[in-house]
């Protein structure tokens, strides 16, 4: 979102009459900009205990999770019609196994210095890694819940630092 001259929020991505647009960043900075995104892949006992064990027909699943979300964040702009191509300069994917809940979280970050934020390519790369997940484990589950991908944190550009603890 961004002000109106009354000082009142507006979407970014709509022009004064409502028109879709992309939002114009040439007159921008470069700036250091982060970004992190989480989410959460829950699945049956059967499935995690296999995912756990690396015993999925499809190899080894994480690893492929993770080259699966930095390809998409090095794509986002091909997918999301109004994201501005970015310069990435890193792309990060973490997995945390919670064994109680029979679920991976995801958490994903990245780096960028350029005029706009990489928000959108966190959650693409976590999206993407949670779907890769979600596909190579379906044979011994297919009811996989994909849940709560957000984003957590972000850095950069004229609004700073944002939190969502």
């Amino acid at each position: 979102m961004s002000n109106t001259p009354t000082g009142r929020a507006a979407l970014s991505h709509l022009d004064e009459s409502g028109q879709v647009r992309m939002v114009d960043v040439g007159g921008k900075a470069d700036t250091r900009r982060s970004a992190i995104a989480e989410g959460r892949v829950r699945m049956g006992a059967g499935a995690y205990q296999l995912l756990s064990a690396q015993a999925n027909a499809k190899g080894e699943v994480l690893n492929t999770a993770r080259v699966a979300g930095v390809l998409a964040a090095k794509r986002c702009a091909e997918l999301i019609p109004l994201c501005h191509t970015l310069p990435l300069s890193f792309v990060g994917i973490e997995f945390f196994p919670d064994d109680a809940t029979h679920s991976i979280v995801i958490t994903t970050t990245c780096r960028s210095d350029y005029k706009t934020g990489v928000e959108m390519e966190a959650m693409m790369a976590c999206s993407v890694a949670a779907l890769t997940i979600y596909d190579m484990c379906k044979a011994a589950d297919k009811g996989i819940v994909l849940e709560h991908i957000r984003l957590r944190y972000k850095s950069g550009g004229k609004s700073g630092e944002w939190h969502n603890d």
